[in-house]
């Protein structure tokens, strides 16, 4: 075999060396751009890694804060917070995850819901973190947990506050409940605020009022591994607790009213006219807002959703009800402002009323008529064709005018969540909604609070209220004052009022004079509730569902139960110095004087110390 070449050898050098220049170059490129970025790293960037290292061993943990309690107007407490016990299980501690789970079933009941919910959130946490197999646990069942504690590693009891309701379905309408913050308001609230707590308030007291009963989140600086596993705790900021609200609830009449009402639909509300403070506040059926805190089951939410008596729907401030005869007496007060009517003024009924130049016939309740009467004998007999001669007169502007005074129309303004505003007819309205004009026969209806006229028992309380006040009208509240732990003195909120101001102080005492006949003389409509303690002014109303025919006559005895009339009341008490203003509601209950006074006077009893009432048997109603 021939050596290679001289020249073979120097071009194998000349490869050699051009090949080591370029790995040489490649090299020294890579030492460059290596040296580029650390200096970079080092440099530039030193501060934001400075930061992420820190965080990998250094976390801000939000500390959740106790939410504020709230007690009735004598101190009973109405919403608190009571230990309760979950079963949480830690996975990276659990060798056999679904002999463990079935162990523990054997300790305490553990169903498919609670299986569900806990292959959610262990979807959701990390395997150090504790996952709840079981919520609610009771004393017996945390006993056993504990005796048997050895025998299931990663297995704990972790004890924490929710919200309790002593009294339940007495006051879910009024209060609302708490429930875990969804979607939808995690968009609307400040979520800073809200981390480390789960529960928001979703109605009533609750919602309305829930930035005081919230509080402010603690934080505290916890060093944890690589894992995310707390070591020790650096700093801790506490939490500001939430403020306690005092109410001017009374519950014992809340109960009282409850139980007046018994198991029909309907509604109380009570109203202190001196301040504007709600006493009490029912709608029923209700329902136990208890089941909701956690998360209610899907069968006992679909029962209560699809029930017929629907004891979700808070009747007081969101049901809207044609306000029948109660608004009489504000309708008469608006004939004495524009100077269509005085106190001996007179207007014959002969059964029905007619428009000039039209034979249709708008009848009076009593078909025979009342014969020649003013305005106290019209509203003490609720008579029809006194106030559709004096809405006729009035027109439909100056009779929306009168009514809007005190209220109705547009909501109260009271602090309770999902308040509607009923709906009191106008010109503007009726061309503004069904694009027609404005007929004389509908002032006519307006004028006696049927047709689409609608009010919530709420409002009729307010006005009540207005009136008992003599023209003083001050936005309902159900909370008093809030209270931190620990300050000496409540801090009230501010009562917002307005006065309605009539030429003649008379006119309020003409008006009230109706009223306290409709109670306390023969032919009066309330006749039945009379009192021997004090004097109440009233007036009964009879909402109707539906209408009837000219040539038609109401009976009740024929007419399915959820057709029949809704039966109403207002009033107050005492007469000369009012301390407490009713508006009664009874869904389908026929007449007013017979069905929703005797509850009125039930509940004024309860809040006064009057005698008990003795019904009569006779079951007339009472427009």
């Amino acid at each position: 075999m021939l050596e290679p070449s001289f020249q073979e050898r120097k071009r194998e050098q000349r490869l050699i060396r051009s090949r080591a220049s370029i790995a040489a170059a490649l090299v020294i490129l890579a030492l460059g751009l290596l040296i580029w970025r650390l200096l970079h790293l080092q440099l530039d960037q030193h501060e934001h890694f400075s930061v992420l290292s820190k965080d990998n061993r250094v976390k801000v943990q939000p500390i959740a804060p106790t939410r504020g309690l709230i007690y009735d107007a004598r101190g009973v407490l109405l919403a608190e917070n009571h230990p309760s016990f979950a079963l949480d299980i830690t996975l990276e501690k659990v060798e056999d995850l679904e002999h463990t789970i079935e162990a523990l079933g054997h300790l305490v009941p553990i169903d498919e819901k609670d299986r569900a919910r806990f292959e959610r959130l262990k979807r959701q946490r990390m395997r150090f973190q504790g996952v709840p197999i079981r919520l609610n646990l009771t004393p017996e069942e945390v006993a056993r947990i504990a005796v048997n504690g050895h025998r299931f590693p990663g297995v704990d009891v972790r004890a924490e506050l929710v919200r309790a309701y002593p009294l339940g379905i007495a006051t879910a309408h009024v209060l609302g409940y708490v429930g875990r913050i969804n979607e939808r308001e995690l968009k609307s609230i400040d979520s800073r605020n809200y981390a480390g707590t789960h529960f928001i308030g979703k109605g009533g007291v609750e919602k309305a009022h829930e930035d005081l009963l919230h509080g402010q989140v603690g934080h505290q600086q916890v060093e944890v591994n690589a894992r995310g596993r707390v070591l020790r705790t650096l700093s801790s900021t506490p939490p500001r607790p939430g403020r306690d609200l005092l109410l001017y609830l009374d519950i014992g009449l809340q109960q009282a009213a409850m139980a007046a009402l018994g198991d029909r639909r309907g509604s109380v509300v009570a109203i202190d006219p001196r301040t504007g403070g709600v006493l009490a506040l029912v709608s029923t059926p209700s329902f136990d807002p208890n089941l909701f805190v956690e998360g209610i089951s899907q069968r006992d939410y679909q029962a209560l959703l699809h029930s017929a008596d629907k004891p979700l729907f808070n009747r007081a401030v969101r049901g809207q009800y044609p306000p029948g005869s109660t608004v009489k007496p504000f309708i008469g007060l608006g004939g004495l402002r524009y100077g269509l009517i005085s106190e001996q003024s007179t207007t014959y009924c002969p059964g029905y009323f007619t428009l000039p130049g039209n034979t249709h016939r708008y009848r009076c309740w009593r078909r025979g008529g009342h014969g020649s009467l003013n305005l106290k004998g019209a509203i003490e007999q609720s008579c029809d064709v006194y106030f559709y001669d004096l809405a006729n007169k009035l027109g439909i502007d100056r009779l929306h005018a009168s009514l809007a005074d005190f209220g109705f129309g547009a909501p109260t303004g009271i602090d309770l969540s999902g308040e509607l505003g009923g709906l009191l007819p106008s010109r503007e309205w009726k061309e503004r909604v069904r694009n027609q004009p404005w007929f004389p026969g509908e002032t006519l209806i307006v004028g006696i609070g049927q047709g689409t006229f609608l009010a919530t028992p709420l409002q009729l309380a307010v006005a009540t209220a207005t009136l008992a006040n003599r023209g003083l009208f001050i936005e309902p509240r159900v909370a008093r004052a809030s209270l931190l732990p620990g300050e000496a003195q409540a801090q009230a909120f501010p009562l917002l009022s307005r006065r309605i101001e009539l030429d003649d102080p008379r006119y309020w005492d003409h008006a009230i004079d109706g009223m306290l006949a409709a109670v306390e003389t023969k032919r009066g409509t309330a006749r039945r509730i009379v009192s021997p303690d004090y004097r109440i002014a009233g007036k009964t109303g009879t909402s109707q569902v539906f209408s009837i025919g000219q040539s038609e006559t109401y009976d009740a005895e024929s007419v399915p139960e959820h057709l029949k009339d809704h039966a109403l009341f207002v009033g107050f008490a005492p007469a000369e110095d009012p301390r407490i203003a009713v508006a009664v509601l009874v869904e389908n209950g026929g007449g007013g004087g017979a069905t929703a006074a005797p509850v009125a006077r039930q509940v004024i009893d309860a809040y006064l110390g009057g005698t008990p009432l003795v019904m009569e048997s006779e079951v007339n109603g009472g427009h």
